[in-house]
């Protein structure tokens, strides 16, 4: 304030100031102290956010780099945002699974050898390691996002006790991907009329056995393969058809090498943010608490964006409006009413019946139907 009547003083001094100038230099006036009051309040606030905070860098490894989620989210949070959010007290070393060369399937057994500090990874690449976990994403249970996500939610509990006790893990996030569908080269995209029945025989691929419960179910034959070999396997005929996402399906280009989207929802490939016990067993309770908070707003982000994602997907691997690049003109099955009747006997007699039978105890199986049980209004037995 000072200095700006000082100036004034003499710039009245020295010229005739008109009302305009005088109103333009107020202007100026307020914009600078407000800056120079905002630039304090931002560093107060930072000051304050990394006050009482570990001093600590993390190694992360997460999902696939061509992906929206490691580009929108994963990575800009480990390797942008945690620093400028603590003040840069607390940093990451994170790398996609697809620069590490990993397939998924090892991440969270590698996660417990103490190889990564934490690990974003979807729950069906470590089904085969519990039965508990791969109940959160079971094929064809549910059919809508926001079903799926109070589902989760309500089976939260049960997963974060089995992380710890598997694992050695503090589950700190659940989220989705957009839903996982089938995609086929049935050879000829004029081909309109495709049932369940056209999938006897037809060689499908999957990652977990829940899905490959689903596909025996329709008569086809399930063959496991990781999200990064798909393509040359369509190409070259190992297989007919893939499940996998809508939007993934999409970044991966699919497009290029199947003709049909068939547009039954078979899960949403349930993915956890988990760190390593120790790890976070050695953080102190401010560090936990800022933890919490701000992967807890990355959680919303992340749900938020699935079903954007979900959307753009079906209409870029279709005939669009695609915002992401030329579309891909798959000939679009919505599902008959005879389909849907089929997936829920498929979902009742094999999905079902076969993972409450690798699940084993009447007390996974109660667990399960108490939570997504109740919200999809399916029964598990055993």
């Amino acid at each position: 304030d000072y200095y700006c009547s000082v100036r004034m003083s003499s710039l009245q001094s020295r010229h005739k100031l008109t009302w305009e100038g005088f109103m333009n230099f107020t202007s100026l006036r307020k914009a600078v102290v407000g800056a120079a009051i905002g630039a304090l309040a931002l560093t107060a606030t930072a000051g304050s956010a990394s006050a009482g905070l570990d001093t600590k860098e993390f190694k992360v490894v997460g999902t696939w780099s061509f992906l929206d989620h490691w580009k929108e989210r994963e990575g800009p949070f480990w390797n942008e945002k945690l620093s400028k959010l603590s003040g840069g007290k607390l940093t990451a070393n994170a790398k996609s699974q697809t620069e590490l060369g990993l397939s998924g399937f090892e991440i969270m057994r590698l996660m417990k050898l103490g190889v990564f500090d934490a690990a974003h990874v979807v729950t069906g690449y470590i089904a085969s390691d519990s039965p508990t976990i791969e109940g959160a994403d079971l094929a064809g249970v549910i059919q809508d996002l926001a079903s799926y996500r109070k589902a989760n939610e309500a089976y939260r509990s049960i997963l974060e006790r089995e992380f710890e006790t598997k694992y050695g893990a503090k589950l700190l996030m659940i989220y989705a991907w957009p839903s996982q569908q089938l995609f086929c080269n049935l050879g000829d995209k004029s081909i309109k009329n495709v049932t369940f029945d056209d999938l006897k025989g037809k060689k499908i691929r999957t990652y977990s056995k829940t899905l490959g419960d689903f596909v025996e179910g329709v008569g086809g034959a399930a063959v496991t393969i990781a999200f990064a070999e798909v393509v040359p396997a369509l190409q070259k005929g190992v297989a007919d058809c893939g499940l996998t996402g809508t939007l993934p399906a999409y970044n991966a280009k699919w497009w290029q090498v199947v003709t049909h989207n068939v547009r039954i929802r078979l899960g949403y490939a349930s993915s956890v943010l988990a760190m390593n016990l120790k790890v976070w067993n050695g953080l102190n309770a401010e560090t936990k608490a800022f933890f919490k908070k701000n992967i807890g707003e990355l959680e919303e982000q992340m749900w938020a964006s699935t079903q954007a994602n979900d959307d753009d997907g079906m209409a870029c691997n279709a005939n669009g409006p695609c915002p992401r690049g030329p579309v891909g003109g798959m000939t679009v099955i919505e599902p008959s009413a005879a389909d849907k009747a089929k997936l829920k006997d498929v979902v009742e007699n094999f999905v079902l019946k076969r993972w409450a039978k690798r699940c084993g105890t009447q007390k996974c199986v109660d667990e399960w139907n108490a939570t997504i049980g109740k919200v999809s209004g399916m029964k598990a037995s055993l």
